[in-house]
């Protein structure tokens, strides 16, 4: 291959795919990773596992940039520092700006492009720059941890029949994972949720970016949890996992 070529096909994939930004990208693996295995199920899964496949999904991807988090702190730092001059006073915009990024075939799958979340919203809590903090640790932790265990369960919300057929205590291997991670994520968010308030980070924050930013976007996992665990509870209790998710 030429030099022409080479650099030709690396401009290619440098260029910004029309339409395609961090939230777009975002929205669009939501949508493709819940809603498009629908149509080809025998039985629609019920409200509770419309409900947690959503939220299973999102953490997948919330787990993969955790995995940058980790993998991209010496960025992170250099990042957030550049933006906190930038952006000071007006952190909602760095935000917007992180979320309106676009994208293309190359940075699409760069843990670098999608650091920039933890950077933006270090914005909001600078322990997420800071490798020795908890909230760094909590997230890197969940990250590496929790992506095969919303799989099984996502196999569990869609093919509920077919996961219990596949081996007699499926059931208990469903249920007892659920419980350990879901409770993972949930007590590791109200654990932030005290550090973050308790040591001040939210002062001298808008009370409505701190509400929206921290607040409401921790507290998804927070929410969902609650009725994943009741699920996995019943799934214990009645050794079956499909009559829970239809």
């Amino acid at each position: 291959m030429s030099t022409g070529q080479v650099e030709a096909s690396s401009s290619f994939l440098q260029v910004p795919i029309p339409g395609l930004t961090i939230f777009s990208a975002m929205v669009s693996w939501l949508a493709l990773t819940t809603f498009l295995p629908l149509p080809f199920l025998e039985t629609m899964p019920n409200t509770l596992g419309l409900a947690l496949l959503f939220f299973n999904n999102l953490n997948i991807l919330i787990s993969l940039i955790e995995i940058a988090l980790g993998n991209h702190i010496a960025f992170i730092k250099k990042d957030y520092l550049y933006r906190k001059k930038l952006y000071e006073g007006k952190e909602w915009q760095g935000a917007l700006a992180f979320l309106a990024q676009p994208l293309s075939l190359s940075t699409l799958f760069s843990g670098e492009k999608w650091a920039v979340m933890w950077s933006s919203y270090a914005l909001w809590d600078p322990s997420y720059q800071n490798q020795e903090s908890f909230g760094f640790f909590i997230d890197v932790g969940n990250g590496w941890s929790t992506i095969p265990t919303c799989v099984l369960w996502n196999l569990a919300i869609l093919f509920p029949t077919q996961v219990q057929a596949s081996w007699e205590h499926a059931w208990l291997l469903v249920g007892v994972l659920g419980c350990g991670s879901y409770w993972q994520v949930m007590y590791g968010t109200i654990i932030y949720f005290a550090s973050y308030f308790y040591n001040g980070r939210h002062v001298g924050k808008p009370f409505v970016e701190a509400i929206g930013f921290v607040s409401i976007a921790n507290g998804i996992w927070i929410f969902f949890p609650v009725f994943a665990l009741y699920a996995m509870i019943i799934i214990l209790r009645d050794q079956d996992v499909v009559a829970v998710f239809r």
